[in-house]
């Protein structure tokens, strides 16, 4: 299984195949995500393809998901 920290250069995480978000543009508000391994989930900044990715376990992905699909976290956009 492949092993990632958090703050590995999101560019260096081997085999990763980002998935950018719908809701990107091209002013740069990017947001992707890859699956690192069967176990985790890694976060970067598109515009910084080199800069640290954040790694989550899928349960602490899944967590969030559930969070914002709830709603807990509109009022960070306002």
């Amino acid at each position: 299984m492949i092993t990632v920290i958090n703050g590995t250069p999101g560019s260096q995480i081997i085999g990763a195949r980002w998935t950018k978000a719908s809701a990107s543009d091209a002013i740069g508000d990017c947001v992707e995500l890859a699956r690192v391994n069967e176990t985790e989930v890694a976060v970067r900044n598109s515009r910084f393809p080199d800069g640290p990715a954040l790694v989550f376990t899928r349960s602490e992905f899944v967590a969030f998901l559930d969070g914002a699909n709830r709603g807990e976290f509109n009022a960070m956009t306002v």
